[in-house]
């Protein structure tokens, strides 16, 4: 995309010195997401300083009609960050925390910080923001709101959009929405930071957003062996029922993982080696670390009892802690390591889970008999992220030519189980055109009806999640 000369020289002056980059080693940066799986293109790179340089950035992208894809962190899995031709518009220079406000429970921050300062910001007065996730150190707010992130405790505090209660947008026409309220109440119209949430940037840029805060939690962390799926989910059950909403975190890991993330980290000590099949990490978090530990320990006595759990280990310290979800969090960038892996962001019914793994490894086996399935996540909201994995010890790629097929058993093999084909990771392009053929006529209607109101001119990260061609 070759750029008009008065843009450039106007964005340039409006953005100073420090506010743009054109050099060839940034340009690539911002179009190769972390994981390399989409390689785009920009020919600008815009780093406003406030919201209102961004607001007057947007004016002018308008007025020459310079479509504009916003990035956060860059770490996003489903296209929507990256840039086809669109200049990128980052935040990283807007990280400011403008206000705290332990009373209210609540945390205003700039839209470019990323999620670890918003939870430093919290603990420094003794709250917690509850949004945990691996990326977390280079994940930003803007991003994680814009692609409702979900992370490992959505079972007990909900997805971002849940952790919500204000924000500042600027709109594709350049103007400025300030709906940074701190209130939990407030029935005055329609309830639009809602809209922009999931959004992906294609209905206007977040600059800002005051987010919930909730009191500090002591954790009792488990990690337990099951015979099966089955009895993974009635332990959930189980679990909830001694603990209630204070169960936390109730992740799903088979042990091929934890063969797989060993195998490339050596260090990696395994907390319970078994020949069984399943794994689950459970948190526990309640005011008293030594009541959250008496609740783990009743509901394992139950589970035990009641054959669901065959053996388990509860964490006697933060570093154990960690070093279990040390595991849980490598999985993702160890099957790297496996070459092809066809990966994806499904969710189903809870009760559904061990039905569609079931099914859907019996299918993808049809397919390609030696292909290693590795579904492993949050069993506690229902969302797998479900993969299959070249097999280490293959000569020759087996997946590749079964790649399309593959992705095709397990998306309807979802939906067959009143599931979705995107849970947590969004939209972007790469799902934008499959949803539109399995969403319901009206809801693709009414997304396309809204996006052509606030964006007509089709600059805000054009053809995500919908397209209006």
């Amino acid at each position: 995309m070759t750029l008009p000369a008065e843009f450039l020289s106007d964005a340039k002056a409006l953005l100073g010195d420090k506010g743009w980059r054109m050099d060839a080693e940034s340009l690539e940066d911002v179009a190769t997401p972390w994981r390399g799986t989409f390689q785009g293109h920009t020919p600008f790179l815009a780093l406003p300083a406030s919201t209102q340089q961004v607001a007057d950035l947007v004016k002018l992208c308008r007025t020459h009609k310079v479509a504009i894809t916003p990035q956060g962190g860059n770490t996003g899995l489903v296209d929507a960050g990256t840039p086809h031709g669109e200049i990128v518009l980052s935040l990283r220079r807007m990280q400011t925390v403008r206000a705290v406000d332990p009373f209210n429970n609540s945390l205003t921050i700039e839209a470019g910080a990323p999620l670890v300062k918003a939870q430093e910001a919290a603990d420094q007065v003794r709250r917690l923001f509850p949004l945990s996730l691996g990326s977390e150190g280079t994940a930003t707010i803007g991003g994680l709101i814009s692609t409702n992130a979900g992370g490992v405790a959505v079972l007990r505090y909900g997805m971002m959009r849940d952790l919500i209660l204000g924000l500042e947008v600027v709109l594709p026409t350049g103007e400025i929405w300030d709906g940074l309220s701190g209130l939990r109440k407030n029935n005055t119209g329609y309830d639009l930071k809602h809209l922009f949430a999931g959004a992906e940037g294609t209905l206007g840029i977040i600059t800002a957003a005051t987010l919930k805060l909730f009191p500090k939690v002591a954790k009792s962390t488990a990690w337990i062996s099951c015979e099966s799926a089955g009895a993974v989910v009635e332990l959930l059950a189980l679990t909830r029922d001694h603990a209630g909403d204070t169960v936390t975190s109730f992740e799903i890991i088979p042990a091929n993982a934890i063969t797989m993330v060993q195998s490339e980290m050596p260090d990696v000590r395994d907390p319970q080696p078994s020949d069984l099949p399943w794994r689950v990490l459970c948190e526990i978090s309640m005011a008293s670390e030594a009541h959250a530990r008496d609740v783990m320990e009743t509901a394992l006595q139950s589970a035990f009892e009641a054959g669901l759990a065959a053996d388990a280990v509860i964490a006697e310290s933060l570093t154990q802690a960690k070093s279990f979800w040390t595991i849980r969090e490598s999985i993702p960038l160890c099957k790297r390591a496996y070459g092809t892996a066809i990966n994806h962001d499904i969710s189903v019914p809870v009760s559904q889970i061990p039905g569609f793994l079931d099914r859907a490894e019996q299918a993808i086996h049809e397919v390609s008999p030696s292909a290693e399935i590795i579904a492993f996540g949050h069993v506690g909201d229902g969302n797998l992220h479900y993969s299959a994995c070249e097999p280490k010890e293959a000569t020759a790629p087996i997946l590749s030519n079964h790649a399309a097929e593959i992705t095709r058993i397990v998306h309807e093999e979802a939906m067959a189980f009143g599931g979705s084909i995107s849970a947590e990771h969004g939209v972007g392009r790469l799902k934008r055109d499959e949803l539109e053929t399995i969403r319901p006529a009206a809801a693709t209607a009414t997304m396309k009806a809204i996006k052509a109101a606030l964006d007509p001119d089709r600059i805000m990260n054009p053809n995500r999640v919908v397209s209006l061609d």
